[in-house]
């Protein structure tokens, strides 16, 4: 560098006739022209050559990642960089050792290549958010509070760089200084660190993914997890509202995640049919014949009862059967009819088993279709589904409506 201001000073003295009492100002401003330049041209090259090369490079190869990597975001933050880091680098030979202008200059190229660092971190970030989206693996984790959080600090760690050049600071001694004011950094960034430490715990214990359906009645959440940043998880409701929660209500509240459900292939089906228990009654072998003609029971199937078989008794077994057939039930999950506990409303027969349907509306159907069979069959047993009386059952017919 010291022949490239021995250049540039003949130059002045000699080519371009600059006299000795104006050359102190004359080259510095020629300098700085010339450093200018340079920075332009080390630019310019990385532009049309550089990053032309690496994306035709990246486009050859088989794996995806480098596309992401070394897209055209990453790249011209990248470019930014130069600039900034030739000016730290050149200006020293451009003014002299005891000159004022130049640990001015210096600050601002240091605290520009801070600035344009923290772009080229942020796209880098995003990039390889990008190819955890796409991961088949990655892609179901909430990984953008975990990508925010990194962000956070850089752009933290860049404060704190920012000032202790502006000060003329160490960066430990600007640390220090801001941790007695560590109290209102905590009070206003008090969101921003819960949800980092939640964002932590929920990716850590793989205990909320974006696409999951979860309920929290308290605060109104019943839908599938869109997105989960650090200070927000937005939840779509199925009708179609968005509620927006803190992570850290997540952890520190409970919330009820159905993905275990889609994981397990089957959602559960559990309603109680109420017969009347003035219906209940032994069933006579003419009554188990009648059955075992119309295929409700399998034949000779109480012939070794020791004890009387009540209708109750071989309507839960059909209704059993009828589960265990059925091509829209789970039969590596329980399947099971239960008597409850007798209620006023009468006795509940309980439907317990598990749909091959996961999604809304065809479990819906299929439900219906159990809860129907199970009202219309009840009568070929001789029972009767309970019911409060209304009007019709007290007049014993309804009356029609006088207009």
């Amino acid at each position: 560098m010291e022949r490239f201001d021995d250049y540039i000073i003949n130059f002045l003295r000699h080519t371009a006739g600059v006299s000795e009492s104006v050359l102190s100002w004359v080259y510095p401003l020629t300098a700085m022209f010339a450093i200018g330049l340079i920075s332009y041209m080390c630019t310019a090259l990385f532009r049309y050559i550089v990053m032309p090369a690496v994306q035709k490079l990246t486009e050859r190869t088989k794996a995806t990642w480098d596309d992401y990597l070394f897209n055209r975001r990453v790249m011209k933050a990248f470019r930014r960089i130069i600039p900034p880091v030739i000016w730290y680098a050149l200006l020293p030979f451009a003014f002299s050792a005891g000159s004022e202008v130049l640990p001015v200059l210096l600050k601002a190229c240091n605290i520009y290549i801070v600035v344009v660092s923290l772009f080229f971190i942020s796209e880098f970030l995003h990039s390889l958010y990008e190819i955890s989206s796409e991961h088949q693996k990655l892609r179901n984790r909430p990984l953008k509070g975990v990508y925010q959080m990194f962000n956070l600090l850089a752009v933290v760690v860049g404060f704190i760089l920012v000032v202790s050049i502006i000060v003329d600071k160490s960066a430990g001694a600007v640390l220090a200084g801001l941790g007695a004011s560590a109290a209102i950094v905590m009070l206003i960034f008090k969101d921003s660190i819960l949800g980092l430490v939640a964002g932590v715990q929920l990716t850590a214990n793989d205990m909320l993914r974006p696409g999951d359906w979860i309920t929290m009645n308290k605060y109104g959440a019943n839908g599938y997890v869109r997105e989960v940043s650090l200070t927000t998880v937005k939840v779509q409701n199925f009708d179609k509202t968005i509620t927006t929660i803190p992570p850290y209500l997540l952890v520190s509240d409970s919330f009820q995640n159905w993905r275990g459900m889609r994981e397990a292939g089957g959602r559960r089906l559990k309603l109680s049919v109420n017969v009347d228990a003035n219906t209940v009654h032994f069933c006579s072998p003419e009554e188990l014949c009648r059955y075992e003609h119309k295929g409700y029971i399998a034949k000779g199937r109480y012939d070794a009862a020791v004890k009387p078989v009540a209708n109750t008794q071989v309507y839960r077994d059909f209704m059993m059967d009828f589960m265990s057939r059925h091509p829209d039930v789970n039969k590596d999950l329980m399947v099971m009819a239960r008597m409850l506990q007798p209620t006023p409303e009468g006795l509940p027969l309980e439907l317990y088993c598990f749909s091959v349907f996961t999604d809304w509306k065809p479990f819906e159907q299929f439900q219906g279709q159990v809860l129907d069979y199970a009202i219309v069959m009840a009568s070929e047993f001789g029972l009767r589904i309970f019911q409060r009386p209304a009007g019709s059952d007290i007049f014993g017919k309804s009356q029609p409506v006088v207009s």
